[in-house]
């Protein structure tokens, strides 16, 4: 990134013409966005020094649809970073008139309608992002409430002012992270509205979605019944990004500060969401072992019916056995009849055995499920571990960006009893001053006492000589 900045000697452009370019060409294939430090450096492609390297030329698609999506992401990160510094320093609830947001949302406009495929329709040709963003309530409930509501807007004619409207609400709900990311991982649905090498279809738009989640921390406040979004024009203005050179560095402790609370505001955020996944896991392996506690009892009563048909089996055999025993040094006469017990000892045997083998079936597919059960809950224990290894990772970053704040906070606190120091310092010596031109002041009444003295008693010599003479 940083062999992508312009030389401090390169004239920077202005705001006037970064304007201009931005009118006359949506994604600055011209240019290359880069961010020095927290700035940002625009560079024609042009005048950029390659490496030896072969690289492809500055006219093939897929190196501008590159270029594109590596502008727009950088712009986002520093639009994003500038929002939740500003609205932090400022402290209230944002509203649709804060330059910052307005500028946000132009940024997620853009990066939205890059690499959108033209639908056509009697008028022409039309690109809309409204088509993916009403995708998201099929993916995400929670998002149905508010496509509902963008559609009963009374003020909205047109498809971009819906999509607008829908950024706005998502952000008041603090979901936009959360709808984008669902939105970007159904690549085979954004592939209906979206070119192969699109933002939304590439790595870059899950960076975006992924930063997104710091504007959880911010509180907005949108009325968008008299709002015109329909007509609005979506130009980034570049000059709140552009670094300036005279810049002070007495805000740089306060910029320190502010990263941390945001950095802190950010692992707590995802504190929370690893702490309601961990939640889910717990429960699923509650139920787990509850089905597993279920299915063990079903085993033992499944074992205990076996080891009963088992005995009633050997009964029966020995009951058969018994029979044609019996029957064999009986008389003829009563043949007939232990042959009707006989035949209905083996019809309830072959009933027997049946039902044995349809227990031993249904046992072994019990022990199956079982095991099924077994390892999805070894599964989910290490899932529970690996989330649980992360969580305790990223508490111990919170301490560690809370014992540097506080060392910032006594830095600070340090540098304050110094300059109170010096301001009562100064104002001892300014005391004494006070009295050294007082005493000058005293010092120079007395000469000019004494010069009056002087000359009354030069006068009164010299009315002395005379009469001597």
């Amino acid at each position: 990134m940083s062999a992508l900045t312009p030389p401090t000697d390169m004239p920077t452009p202005t705001t006037d013409k970064i304007t201009q370019a931005a009118m006359e060409t949506i994604y600055l294939c011209k240019f290359r966005v880069s961010m020095d430090g927290e700035w940002l450096c625009l560079r024609e492609l042009d005048d950029i020094s390659l490496t030896p390297d072969p690289e492809p030329t500055h006219e093939d698609p897929n190196y501008l649809m590159a270029n594109e999506r590596m502008n727009l992401m950088n712009m986002a990160k520093l639009s994003i970073k500038g929002l939740i510094e500003s609205a932090l320093n400022l402290g209230r609830t944002l509203d649709s008139d804060y330059a910052p947001l307005q500028q946000f949302f132009v940024v997620m406009e853009h990066c939205l309608k890059h690499g959108l495929k033209a639908k056509k329709t009697f008028l022409g040709q039309n690109k809309s992002f409204w088509g993916p963003l009403e995708l998201v309530e099929k993916l995400v409930p929670e998002a149905a409430e508010i496509t509902a509501s963008v559609k009963d807007l009374p003020g909205l004619k047109t498809p971009v002012g819906r999509g607008r409207a829908w950024l706005r609400l998502a952000l008041m709900q603090k979901k936009l992270s959360e709808y984008m990311k669902a939105l970007i991982n159904k690549k085979e649905l954004l592939s209906e509205f979206y070119e192969a090498n699109a933002l939304m279809m590439e790595e870059e738009g899950a960076i975006i979605a992924g930063l997104l989640v710091g504007l959880n921390v911010i509180d907005a406040n949108f009325c968008m019944k008299g709002e015109d979004l329909d007509s609005q024009v979506g130009v980034i203005d570049f000059s709140m990004y552009l670094k300036d050179g005279n810049s002070s560095k007495g805000s740089e402790g306060d910029g320190q500060i502010t990263a941390i609370l945001d950095q802190k505001n950010y692992v707590e955020e995802l504190n929370r969401h690893l702490n309601a996944t961990v939640n889910n896991l717990q429960a699923k392996v509650d139920a787990l072992e509850k089905s597993n506690t279920k299915l063990t009892e079903e085993l033992a009563v499944a074992n205990n019916r076996i080891i009963t048909l088992q005995e009633e089996m050997e009964r029966v055999k020995e009951e058969s056995s018994y029979l044609l025993e019996s029957s064999r040094k009986g008389p003829k006469q009563d043949r007939t009849a232990e042959g009707q017990a006989l035949s209905e000892a083996r019809k309830h045997l072959k009933e027997e055995t049946q039902l044995r083998l349809d227990v031993e079936k249904e046992l072994e597919l019990q022990i199956s499920m079982r095991q099924e059960m077994e390892l999805a809950m070894k599964m989910l224990e290490k899932d529970v571990c690996e989330k649980q290894d992360a969580l305790v990772s990223l508490r111990q970053q919170l301490d560690d960006l809370r014992a540097l704040k506080h060392e910032l906070a006594f830095k600070l606190q340090s540098s304050d009893l110094g300059v109170k120091q010096k301001s009562e310092l100064n104002s001892r010596l300014e005391e004494k001053t006070n009295q050294m031109a007082a005493t000058i002041r005293q010092l120079e009444q007395s000469e000019k006492d004494l010069v009056k003295q002087a000359k009354t008693l030069n006068s009164a010599a010299n009315k002395l000589i005379p009469k001597h003479h």
